[in-house]
């Protein structure tokens, strides 16, 4: 029989995929009534989210339930996808963060999280971390989410350009960078959780307990013959084609790299027509559906899951 690390790193990873999160929730709900309905930030080591997932990830850090976030997101984001420009949909965002994080900074989470973002001009990840103990290296220097507030990292890992507008932060040494949506460089955070594990944490495989969830595959929606939501339709399909093309390239990766990690992915596929949607989908009905959909998910996968976290 195989014996029981001493001690486990238990490490949640959540997708990108802007509305779409709805489905991510649907997961978690179920998962937070299996592990007793306490606040998930008491069952999980390290927390990595990426984009809706950096909200959901950050919120559960601070120590909110899954019900207080799917009620935010029911209030908020269908009106903010509804917007008709990227300039109205950042300004949204912005507002909204403010309100929500107000000027919490990283050192308010109850569990060491990860926020992915990309930047611009160095074409390059920018990971917001916790702790100096996720650090691989500058560790001197190292300072909670580059000393940016938990809002500013949560906007810019949701900024999917050109659907939103890029976003400038200010770091701790004063320097401006540019910054635009995690998706394009780890839509699925899986692999860069598990490095600050293995290489930071000193943690060996077999420590590792780890849960990957995505936002769902699903048929695109139709097109629409007026030129303005042509050219918008053109843009959505074409992010939502990047980020689907580098989630499943980092979920292969994962799977080869770290193939004997104890993991469980959730990301179903769908392929009904009355089930299309992407990042932008703002009728709560269809997010509804997404919602339940991802509670059927998390019941696929139920007894693999009370295996990885008991």
């Amino acid at each position: 029989m195989n014996s029981v690390p001493a001690r486990t790193c238990r490490i949640l990873s959540l997708d990108g995929g802007g509305a779409k999160g709805f489905y991510t929730l649907g997961v978690l709900n179920q998962l937070e009534s299996m592990l007793g309905k306490k606040p998930l930030s008491t069952h999980f080591d390290l927390i990595f989210g990426t984009s809706t997932g950096a909200i959901i990830a950050s919120l559960i850090a601070l120590g909110k339930t899954v019900a207080e976030i799917h009620e935010l997101y029911k209030t908020h984001v269908p009106n903010i996808m509804a917007l008709r420009s990227s300039g109205a949909r950042s300004a949204a965002l912005e507002r909204l963060a403010a309100e929500i994080y107000r000027d919490l900074k990283f050192d308010a989470m109850q569990t060491d999280i990860g926020i992915v973002a990309a930047r611009w001009l160095e074409e390059k990840p920018m990971i917001f971390k916790t702790s100096v103990t996720q650090a691989h290296g500058m560790k001197a220097t190292f300072q909670p989410g580059f000393g940016c507030t938990l809002a500013d990292a949560v906007v810019a890992s949701c900024s999917a350009y050109p659907i939103f507008n890029r976003k400038m932060v200010t770091i701790a040494d004063g320097s401006e960078v540019e910054l635009l949506d995690g998706g394009y460089c780890a839509n699925n955070p899986t692999l860069y959780a598990i490095a600050d594990a293995v290489k930071a944490f000193k943690m060996e495989h077999d420590q590792l307990r780890v849960l990957s969830i995505g936002v769902g595959n699903y048929p695109e929606p139709p097109k629409y013959w007026h030129n303005w939501v042509i050219s918008k339709f053109f843009l959505v399909r074409l992010l939502h084609k990047t980020l689907g093309i580098n989630t499943h390239s980092m979920e292969t990766l994962t799977s080869v790299l770290f193939k004997d990690v104890p993991m469980v992915r959730i990301n179903d596929t769908y392929n009904t027509p009355d089930m299309a949607a992407d990042l932008m989908e703002h009728d709560l009905k269809k997010l509804n559906i997404l919602y339940q959909r991802g509670g059927e998910s998390f019941g696929k996968h139920e007894d693999d899951l009370k295996k990885l976290l008991s």
